[in-house]
């Protein structure tokens, strides 16, 4: 049997970074990985893929926004689907090479198998060829990450009906696609799929995209896609799903109506990757959607085990998984290092993107806290109008009295790098101000923030709160 510092099972970011942590604090460490390579979902079949095949669908759809339509029109015709796959299995290829050589030039050991506790402190791999393992660790931290949850009245067949992993693996070009979820990863796919010229319909049972959002910006995501040809069906609830005789699915709603399509992709839900973890050996126990219960230090019940990542649940972001990691890892080797992470940037990489950070216009009215908003329109910026990008809006929250930044909410091209100008602010206490009296380059879309900043404190100035 080897023994470890710290053994972590799972490679994805949040085990990479625990990993790697450890590893620079001289500990003797290992990743155990059940796939037959490494990265995890998020490089092998969620945030990596998606965003890749999202970034080429972006390329070809800004096309038309530069007054270049007809060629952005012919590039979609010439390609299908599965070309754009070929990226993203060349980007995944060059990622997992970098990922490797990271862990192997820090001195981590990378066990190939599938891990289940024999006690608190060891832990069984079974390995492909069926051969085992067992290896102890002072340290366990569990980085499992989670799969599409996939209900058995659902009839996957991972060509026709599709969950979010098997989509990316398909050989159709489908004309017409029914996704079915409007969270994170179905409105994402929605609007990038329809960007492609692809015919969609997006099906959920809430009545509201993305509640979470600022409703300004959801409504506006909600509204780009439809003007990009996504049908919504929202507030229904699909009764079943069949494959009919011409091989196409085929929704049923309960009032009769039926939708049929291509292929369907559904997108309901995520499960946590406990199954095999033998936990209950060692008195833990997960909740329905197989996620663990941690504490602020990610700590589970029993103290040397951790969890990190999307196997503890929200905010399941690639980004919150490895700084969990890394401070997990640090907190287990008694590093300074502890903090709460406080103020997270969102990111949702639909077309067009959708960035927030700090508190919505509807959590600060719940709570009464007295507020003044500014607004910039991306069709005010010269570089809007040089990128063709038109539609985009940020807006700015800040705090009436002290003037505090209380909230960015960004929709539109690159929202996604804009939103951490925003974020740095917020993070240091920072007010409103800041973005009137710095200087950006132009012409940039960074800014708005001085555009939004000055809107909003003009309106504070010529409409002041009553007494």
């Amino acid at each position: 049997m080897r023994s470890y510092d710290l053994v972590v099972v799972g490679s994805g970011p949040a085990g990479q970074k625990a990993a790697v942590q450890a590893a620079k604090l001289s500990k003797r460490v290992a990743i155990i990985e059940k796939a037959p390579q490494l990265g995890g979902t998020s490089l092998n079949t969620g945030t990596l893929p998606s965003k890749t095949l999202k970034d080429t669908i972006e390329y070809i759809h800004g096309l038309g926004r530069r007054g270049l339509r007809q060629l952005g029109a012919e590039l979609t015709k010439q390609l299908t689907l599965p070309d754009l796959m070929t990226r993203k299995d060349q980007v995944i290829e060059t990622e997992v090479a970098v990922i490797t050589n990271q862990l192997r030039r820090n001195g981590i050991e990378i066990i190939q198998g599938t891990a289940g506790f024999v006690d608190p402190h060891t832990l069984r791999v079974v390995r492909s060829d069926g051969h085992v393992d067992h290896v102890h660790a002072s340290i366990i931290i569990l980085a499992t990450g989670s799969h599409p949850r996939r209900p058995a009245e659902i009839p996957f067949d991972d060509l026709i009906v599709c969950d979010s992993d098997s989509f990316l693996r398909t050989t159709k070009n489908p004309a017409g696609i029914i996704v079915i979820g409007g969270g994170v990863i179905g409105a994402e796919y929605a609007s990038m799929l329809a960007a492609f010229g692809i015919r969609v319909t997006l099906i959920d049972r809430r009545t509201q995209l993305l509640r979470f959002l600022d409703q300004e910006i959801a409504q506006a995501l909600d509204s780009h896609m439809q003007q990009n040809g996504v049908v919504m069906r929202l507030g229904q609830e699909q009764l079943d799903i069949s494959v009919n005789e011409a091989g196409n699915p085929v929704v049923r709603f309960q009032d009769g109506e039926t939708v049929t399509a291509d292929m369907v992709l559904y997108t309901m839900g995520r499960i946590g990757n406990t199954e095999a973890l033998n936990l209950s050996v060692i008195g833990l126990t997960t909740d329905q959607q197989g996620q663990l219960v941690v504490n602020a230090q990610y700590q589970t019940a029993v103290p040397h085990i951790y969890a990190t990542g999307d196997v503890i649940g929200f905010p399941a972001l690639a980004a919150t998984a490895m700084e969990q990691g890394r401070l997990a890892a640090c907190h287990a080797f008694h590093v300074s290092e502890a903090h709460d992470i406080k103020v997270i940037p969102y990111g949702i990489y639909s077309i067009p993107e959708v960035s927030m950070v700090g508190k919505t216009e509807e959590e600060l009215v719940a709570a009464e806290v007295p507020h003044a908003t500014g607004r910039a329109f991306f069709r005010e910026m010269a570089r809007g109008h040089i990128s063709g990008d038109l539609h985009g809006l940020l807006k700015v929250i800040f705090h009436r009295e002290t003037h505090a930044l209380l909230g960015v909410h960004i929709i539109g091209p690159g929202a996604t790098e804009l939103i951490h100008i925003g974020q740095s602010v917020l993070t240091y206490g920072g007010t409103v101000e800041y973005f009137v009296h710095n200087v950006f380059n132009y012409p940039t879309m960074a800014e708005c923030y001085r555009t939004a900043a000055l809107d909003g404190l003009n309106r504070l100035h010529h409409h002041p709160p009553s007494r």
